[in-house]
């Protein structure tokens, strides 16, 4: 598998339940600092995920949204390569839960929670806090807690009582192990086992990785292509929001891209009817770039991903390639917008300052902000402003505040951001 394990948090010395309140507090009014977390006895993996909870606008009082609808629900579930694992979770872990007064959470990769089983008294009880199937349990949306974290860090985490973000989370502890493709590495989810103080015990980790692994073996012998559903089966390209992109061909392999072969390859999927060299280096850089550079960079990289996907004279695809930015591009167009901001994890190659590639990234993210202001959608118009490009989009904030579904610590916060937006042109 891709990705290595790490242990969750461990060799700390913890702190009381009210010292640990007492900083949370603290922290989420504005009183001490991240500073000031380091030099508690909390584990670094809190503090630091503390610190993303309240930077992305979460807000420490509420619980997470809605769920899904039970059509859409449905239709998640139904297309989810864990589905078929169930009966081994069941089996696994899901009858430990139930005689221990525990519930069982399978999440899909964005946090969202497809089946909560176990106690039934359990879960009317973690019902109140919306701890049911559809409702979005990644951090951006709750906050520090274990599903969403595992899902944020990508390894297992064990959170306790008031390390979670949000108050309503408080009495319950939980355990969480992410579940990967055994043959990409590609997250599908996570495990998480939720419960009293004894669910973040070693021994319910050892449970909870052991259930995670038995489901991957599973998938992989099973199920082969499983891992696979929903991503196609062809070569894809991966370049929102990441530092580098990377391109998983239909071996499986991945290939971890140098900044001039992903806009390269970037260029090519808006080019579909092929480009020339020169061209390209005109895209790449209006100034300094000469073909013969180009061409040498064409070789290599046709070298690393196979000739078979990159023809030339004109330079172009020559097998479909799926990719993030199409995938918004796609859904945009189509009207979806809330699949456009499922797929859109950040900017077009951030680091990128080829121009061809700087208009594209405008183009990209100009559109899909249009859209979600123009929606009305307050969930949509929250994970916009969550992005680090709508740090400074006026618009976006003041609409924000003027929402009639907002509420009242959502709208002191887009009041707050906005004073700072109007001081800063003073």
């Amino acid at each position: 598998m891709a990705t290595t394990r790490t242990a969750a948090h461990r060799g700390h010395t913890p702190a009381t339940l009210s010292s640990v309140r007492d900083a949370h507090d603290l922290f989420v009014t504005g009183r001490v600092d991240g500073s000031y977390l380091a030099s508690i006895p909390l584990p670094r993996l809190v503090t630091d995920s503390w610190q993303r909870s309240l930077a992305t606008g979460v807000d420490p009082d509420r619980g997470p949204g809605e769920a899904a609808a039970a059509t859409r629900l449905t239709e998640l579930r139904k297309s989810h390569p864990l589905a078929r694992a169930l009966p081994v979770i069941r089996r696994l872990l899901v009858d430990h839960a139930t005689d221990s007064g525990a519930l069982v959470g399978v999440t899909a990769a964005d946090g969202a929670l497809l089946w909560v089983e176990g106690d039934s008294g359990a879960g009317r009880k973690a019902a109140a806090m919306n701890f049911v199937p559809g409702a979005d349990w990644s951090e951006r949306a709750v906050g520090t807690n274990a599903p969403g974290t595992a899902l944020a860090l990508d390894r297992e985490v064990q959170i306790r009582g008031s390390e979670h973000f949000c108050r309503l989370v408080r009495p319950w502890s939980c355990t969480a192990v992410p579940i990967h493709d055994p043959l990409t590495g590609t997250p599908l989810g996570s495990l998480d086992l939720t419960g009293g103080v004894d669910v973040a015990s070693a021994q319910t980790l050892a449970l909870v990785r052991a259930t995670a692994v038995a489901v991957e073996h599973f998938i992989a012998l099973e199920y082969p292509d499983a891992g696979r559903a929903g991503a196609g089966r062809g070569p894809r390209l991966t370049m929102l929001g990441a530092d580098r992109a990377v391109l998983r061909a239909v071996d499986g392999r991945e290939y971890r891209l140098s900044g001039r072969h992903a806009e390269i390859l970037a260029l090519l999927l808006r080019h579909p009817e092929g480009v020339s060299a020169d061209h390209l280096a005109m895209l790449l850089d209006e100034n300094d770039l000469d073909v013969v550079t180009v061409r040498a960079e064409m070789s290599r990289l046709r070298r690393i991903v196979g000739g078979e996907l990159i023809g030339s004279r004109p330079y172009r695809m020559l097998n479909t390639v799926e990719s993030d930015l199409e995938d918004v591009f796609s859904a945009l167009r189509a009207g979806d917008i809330a699949t456009a901001m499922d797929h859109y994890s950040g900017e077009l190659l951030p680091r990128s300052a080829a121009p061809a590639i700087a208009r594209l990234r405008l183009e990209l993210s100009t559109s899909l902000r249009g859209a979600v202001l123009a929606c009305g959608d307050l969930r949509l118009l929250r994970r916009w402003l969550d992005l680090p490009e709508a740090r400074d989009d006026r618009a976006g904030w003041q609409g924000l505040h003027d929402h009639p579904e907002v509420s009242a610590v959502m709208r002191s916060e887009a009041r707050g951001h906005l004073v700072a937006l109007d001081s800063d042109l003073m």
